[in-house]
């Protein structure tokens, strides 16, 4: 299970710094993250996402305090993902497409093909000027997203047993600087991040009533159950609790941390996800519904009553509508939620 997917595998998502800030973009969320620091989690402010500026390929800083939103061979340029302020369109130079990740530093755009082992360096995306092509540090080759800052580059790691890390990169020397920890808020804004911070997803059915007749006759019965519907509202809002988000992300959006948990579920299992849909569940907040059963009963027969629930790491998260009566001790073996559409 490696938790947070890459960037080439979320389309709309990426990192990108400028103003003195990072930005950890979500487009499935319709919001990013402004962060002042990626390893400290210093001053997090999460703010909407504007339609125009969704679902690029790849987002990138520049010297000037634009931001750069790649979709196939053009870029916008705006001052302001959430107004679309200043919106300027240009074409990518034939040289400059089909990167699979885009860095700025103070000089240069950096232009990276991973499969090559290549990157491309030039001053100014909209004309290729004085681009020429380099080999990446082996080191540096694997990153699952890549971003600058108007002094520094980085690329974030695939998992060690050190858990998530991020690394400077000196694209002059051709070499990786310093190792830095992602600080949980981090993990948690990114996709698949909760399977790092509260563990993978799991479904099960939990057997809430068992009902024996120990008789030896057919006995009808009627008994009330009482079950729990929705979702963990006190324990997923944890992960927001640091954050300032803007009223416009909870206008448009509602509940962040609910939107966050239900992308988490509907990833595959390789991103620590179940890979299910749960926009027909409840998630508003958890509370008892009652629920009045009639049925027969064999002499000495025994019927269970299972609900089905989702949780992360070995907390319930979401305590489904779905509902079944066996015979069987064993717990139901399917699934109940559709799947999710790849």
């Amino acid at each position: 299970m490696n938790g947070i997917i890459p960037r080439s595998k979320a389309k709309g998502t990426d990192i990108c710094g400028a103003n003195g800030y990072y930005y950890i973009i979500r487009s499935d969320l319709g919001c990013y993250m402004q962060i002042r620091s990626i390893d400290r989690g210093s001053e997090i402010s999460i703010w909407s996402l504007h339609p125009a500026c969704q679902n690029g390929d790849h987002y990138i800083g520049s010297r000037d305090g634009y931001i750069n939103i790649i979709k196939g061979n053009s870029y916008r340029r705006v001052k302001n993902l959430t107004t679309d302020i200043g919106a300027e369109v240009h074409s990518l130079p034939p040289n400059c497409r089909g990167g699979d990740h885009y860095v700025l530093n103070i000089e240069y755009f950096y232009i990276i093909f991973q499969e090559k082992g290549t990157y491309r360096r030039t001053e100014n995306m909209n004309e290729d000027s004085d681009g020429v092509e380099y080999n990446v540090d082996p080191d540096c080759r694997n990153g699952l997203y890549y971003w600058g800052n108007s002094h520094n580059s980085f690329f974030l790691k695939p998992v060690s047993e050190w858990g998530y890390e991020f690394s400077g990169i000196d694209f002059r020397n051709d070499k990786r600087t310093g190792v830095y920890s992602v600080h949980p808020d981090v993990l948690n804004f990114l996709p698949g991040g909760l399977a790092v911070t509260k563990g993978p997803a799991f479904g099960i059915w939990e057997n809430i009533k068992t009902i024996t007749n120990d008789s030896n006759t057919p006995v009808t019965w009627q008994t009330k159950i009482n079950k729990k519907v929705g979702y963990n509202k006190e324990k997923m809002s944890q992960i927001t609790h640091n954050w300032k988000i803007s009223s416009s992300v909870t206008a448009e959006s509602g509940d962040l941390a609910k939107l966050i948990t239900k992308a988490q579920f509907s990833f595959s299992a390789e991103y620590g996800g179940s890979h299910v849909r749960t926009d027909n569940e409840s998630w508003n907040e958890a509370t008892e519904e009652e629920e009045q059963l009639t049925f027969e009963l064999k002499p000495n027969e025994s019927v269970y009553l299972w609900q089905y629930k989702l949780g992360l790491g070995h907390e319930p998260v979401l305590f489904c509508r779905d509902s079944k009566i066996t015979d069987d001790p064993n717990p139901p073996t399917e699934v109940p939620l559709p799947l999710k559409q790849s």
